[in-house]
């Protein structure tokens, strides 16, 4: 088991170096669209200030390429503005720097209740190279190291790797976020309450194979929405109209269908739609789609057999959306799952990345007893991928 921030006792006039995931979503200017992995990140922040600390807190953001101009919407400014928001009581220095002299004597001056919140890490090549001297002179700044952004866990980048492999001798910890998202999910894989249904959903199937195998040999019901719908249904046989499929992947569909026999439920009826657009002309189908239509959600029918099967469900996890949610006519499917995870009495767990969206755009993410943070991470912890950047972390 990993040490966390609660095994750390004395943490007064030390500065704590807080590698966090504010990987928020932006528009194309910069601003910020979601807040919710800054906001998942202020528990860790806070508890480190409130003990006497300093904190400095690192995360990378968006893609840079390495152009100035077409970058300028990744830097750490607007994310900065809105840690000071968030904690209107306290100092927030950002550097336009990851490395340097300019940062380190920013780090010195720091006084304790302070945040430096360094620029993105994947301006400097060496955060993505995974670089030994890059990470050097970070694991530099900070006396304690904490990982708290359990949405990277499943990379090798430096500041989640060699920063900690570089303070051997001081304390590295998991903090609150990773904490709670490695409790739940050991508990999901380990103990789960039964009966353990889990809910598919997204673009493709070839995307998430190790993670369905994973569930196939733990859950007792597997619940099928989404595109990759489609690529099941053609693996058996039946007409899917033009809707999306993974046409090199339907061997492997018949070969998940016949290990997850008895398990597996797919959608009985749809709503399609004659172009795959908001505006188009929809309608419910049962069984197969005709030709010129797109499916783009599971139907009435196929809804209200799911919400039966969550509400028997001692443990539900749900990655994927289940039709194309972003879209309010295609978002019903995605919705009413929601709802019904919401009134479960069971353990609900909920995958990253745009299914975290979808339950937080319709206002249920409060109403589940998890929320993950992270998407691929997600699936590879499930899936048993052992995460590198937590064999550095000190065990208990």
């Amino acid at each position: 088991m990993k040490k966390t921030l609660h095994d750390l006792t004395d943490l007064a006039g030390k500065r704590v170096l807080i590698r966090v995931d504010f990987n928020v979503p932006l528009e194309a200017d910069g601003a910020i669209v979601n807040d919710r992995r800054i906001k998942a990140a202020l528990p860790t922040i806070e508890h480190v200030l409130n003990s006497g600390a300093s904190a400095i807190v690192m995360s990378h953001l968006g893609r840079p390429k390495g152009d100035p101009i077409k970058d300028a919407p990744f830097t750490m400014d607007r994310v900065a503005a809105r840690l000071r928001e968030l904690l209107p009581n306290r100092i927030v220095i950002k550097v336009n720097e990851v490395v340097g002299p300019a940062v380190s004597e920013t780090a010195e001056r720091l006084k304790p209740g302070e945040i430096l919140l360094l620029e993105n890490l994947r301006f400097h090549p060496g955060e993505q190279a995974g670089d030994a001297e890059f990470a050097a002179q970070i694991a530099a700044l900070g006396d304690v190291y904490v990982n708290d952004a359990f949405g990277t866990c499943h990379r090798k980048d430096a500041s989640m790797l060699a920063v900690p492999a570089a303070m051997t001798g001081k304390p590295r910890v998991v903090g609150f976020l990773v904490g709670k998202e490695l409790q739940i999910l050991d508990q999901l894989l380990a103990h789960p309450p039964r009966p353990l249904v889990s809910i598919l959903g997204g673009g493709k199937v070839s995307d998430k194979i190790g993670f369905i195998k994973a569930l196939l040999t733990r859950a007792d019901k597997v619940l099928i929405g989404g595109a990759m719908t489609y690529t099941f249904l053609k693996a058996q046989g039946l007409a899917i109209g033009n809707s999306r499929v993974e046409a090199d992947k339907l061997d492997l569909a018949k070969e998940l269908l016949a290990l997850g026999a008895g398990k597996i439920e797919l959608p009985i009826d749809h709503l399609i739609a004659d172009k795959p657009e908001a505006s188009a002309t929809t309608k419910v189908v049962e069984g197969e789609i005709p030709e010129g239509w797109f499916g783009m959600d599971i139907g009435p029918k196929t809804i209200a057999k799911y919400a039966e099967v969550i509400k028997t469900g001692g443990t539900v996890v749900w990655n994927g959306p289940l039709g194309k949610y972003e879209d309010e006519p295609f978002s019903v499917g995605t919705k009413q799952i929601a709802e019904a995870m919401a009134a479960s009495n069971g353990i609900t767990i909920v995958g990253g990345g745009e299914t975290a969206d979808a339950v937080e755009g319709f206002g249920l993410d409060g109403k589940m007893k998890h929320v993950s943070t992270g998407g691929g991470a997600f699936l590879e912890y499930v899936e048993g991928t052992p995460f590198a950047a937590l064999s550095v972390i000190d065990e208990k």
